[in-house]
């Protein structure tokens, strides 16, 4: 039982976007902060016990990608429709999720089962997406965070994002070349 605890902390991640999403509603972007400070931080949490005790599982290793995806989508799409964010972000990070489905989907009927890999550039962008909306909630917060931060932090995931997207194409595009001329692979 407990050695699905990184499992259950996926899950209350994922979750964590309702509080998050009536926080915003009420304008209460301190208590937003801190519950999505708390989301981020159980991205670690679950991945660290996952692997110090040995408890990664096959559902673990989907429901933490599904809740991180999730939890980032949500976050800045209620970050958009706020105004605190471009527009333009949000669909340039669905894009990017868009396209890793896609693409594990494809791999998934035409070529074998999929394995979660996660990468490490992929890694890198959602804890720069959690940083960054950190970053505007405290801002929002009427905190003593410089705008310009905000600016580099939005500018920074738009980088990561699209080097990601990239990067992801590319490993797997590899591995489909070289599954397809040697197929015991």
């Amino acid at each position: 039982m407990i050695r699905h605890l990184p499992n259950a902390i996926s899950v209350l991640r994922g979750l964590s976007v309702v509080p998050l999403a009536v926080l915003w509603a009420l304008d209460a972007y301190a208590y937003a902060f801190f519950v999505a400070l708390l989301a981020g931080l159980s991205d670690l949490l679950d991945g660290w016990l996952a692997k110090r005790f040995g408890w990664v599982t096959p559902a673990g290793a989907w429901l933490d990608p599904i809740a991180d995806k999730l939890f980032v989508v949500v976050c800045f799409a209620m970050l958009a429709l706020n105004g605190l964010a471009p527009h333009w972000l949000l669909w340039l990070i669905i894009a990017r999720d868009a396209i890793l489905l896609l693409g594990s989907l494809a791999w998934h009927w035409f070529l074998a089962p999929l394995e979660v890999q996660p990468r490490r550039l992929g890694k890198l962008t959602t804890f720069l997406e959690v940083l960054t909306l950190l970053v505007v909630l405290a801002n929002a917060a009427s905190w003593d965070v410089a705008l310009v931060y905000v600016q580099i932090g939005i500018a920074l995931v738009a980088l990561a994002t699209v080097a990601s997207s990239i990067d992801y194409v590319w490993h797997w595009a590899y591995k489909a070349h070289r599954k397809k001329w040697s197929p015991s692979e």
